[in-house]
């Protein structure tokens, strides 16, 4: 099993920016060091908590300071750019890193950001899959382009001088385009299926509950094979929030109680899904179940791994039999309250658990 990274990020509202960068970065830069495979990174316009703007711009600060891991977009959140200047910021990422670029894209979860680009209410999947569409036929095209649309068009037509290159938007490093990757949130998702016949890769949010987790696989294996394709687990990557600590009272006080950064983050989370967003359907099995018995309290225990490694490498071998055969588990990066202990989590991750883990994996004959 591979280890990756994912920060949506979420830091406390009063932080500065300038603050949470730096540290958002550092844990990019620490994650290279360790060996984490792949670092995704979100982004919003509107919120003082995901403070991240533009994920492509980030990650670009990251491109000569980072050695050997892949980065991605956690995700471009599609119906909020033109595509043309989708297509052209992430096809220059994509040169900046060489070809260490995971494009993850989604229409966007945010209700705000939404509301801010004029399309709070409208059908943003349609926005989502009109952009995408037309990011992949600029890539694969040439100018003038002539791209119409319900919602986008793009063209030089009248303006291209070819002699110079003026009129044409580049194309990525990675041919035809770097990996697709697509974040599954909703339980028993389409979404995944028709990705996967697209042979774009599904991401499982951290926020869900085991069981809506596993909903997913089924979904992938029925969109792979729907093109006669092998479903294979190495291309299903599953976050999970972790921490790991080196004594078992420090990992139950910092993970799960309401002294640690992963009880605020779901605190935050629940507010934004379950009060602004109507999902409260993700926190619960009985969708009987009252959504104010949704709470920080009741949900961090249940969706944060927390432990010391020996621990930590039983639940996440507990989560992957219950859920499905991924590939690749990413260790989402939460606020650094304590910088030493949120450190101490990502090296004991990197250098304990995961050998553990694999080992056991081994062992079982159930490696990806």
């Amino acid at each position: 099993m591979r280890l990756g990274t994912f920060m949506m990020p979420l830091h406390p509202p009063k932080r500065q920016p300038h603050e949470t960068y730096l540290e958002d970065r550092e844990a990019i830069l620490l994650a290279d060091k360790l060996g984490y495979k792949e670092a995704l990174v979100g982004e919003h316009v509107t919120d003082l908590a995901e403070n991240i703007t533009s994920c492509c711009m980030f990650l670009a600060s990251l491109a000569h300071e980072t050695k050997q891991i892949v980065l991605g977009t956690g995700t471009v959140n599609m119906p909020n750019s033109h595509p043309a200047a989708i297509a052209a910021q992430v096809a220059m990422l994509d040169h900046l890193l060489k070809g260490r670029l995971l494009f993850g894209i989604s229409p966007g979860g945010l209700m705000s950001d939404a509301e801010v680009f004029g399309n709070y209410k409208k059908d943003r999947n349609a926005i989502f899959l009109e952009s995408i569409n037309m990011v992949l036929d600029i890539w694969k095209g040439e100018p003038p382009y002539k791209l119409q649309g319900q919602f986008f068009n793009v063209t030089t037509e009248n303006t291209q001088i070819p002699e110079i290159g003026q009129g044409f938007i580049i194309k990525p490093y990675q041919k035809p385009h770097p990996p697709i990757v697509v974040t599954a949130v909703a339980p028993h998702s389409k979404g995944v299926t028709e990705a996967a016949k697209r042979g774009w890769n599904p991401i499982s949010a951290n926020f869900l509950l085991p069981e809506w987790v596993a909903s997913h696989w089924p979904r992938y294996v029925e969109g792979v094979r729907a093109v006669g394709k092998k479903p294979d687990g190495k291309d299903w990557r599953v976050a999970k929030s972790i921490f790991v600590a080196d004594d078992g009272k420090t990992a139950k006080r910092y993970g799960h109680s309401s002294e640690g950064p992963y009880h605020f983050y779901f605190k935050q989370l629940i507010r934004k899904l379950v009060g602004a967003g109507n999902r409260g359907n993700l926190f619960k099995l009985d969708q009987s179940e009252p959504d104010s018995s949704i709470t920080a309290d009741t949900m961090t225990p249940r969706l944060v791994i927390a432990g010391t490694v020996n621990s930590v490498v039983e639940q996440i071998l507990a989560f992957r039999e219950k859920v499905g055969p991924f590939g690749t588990l990413y260790y989402p990066c939460h606020d650094w309250l304590d910088p030493r202990l949120a450190k101490r989590s990502m090296e004991l991750m990197a250098e304990q658990v995961m050998p553990k883990v694999n080992a056991a994996l081994k062992d079982s004959g159930t490696e990806p």
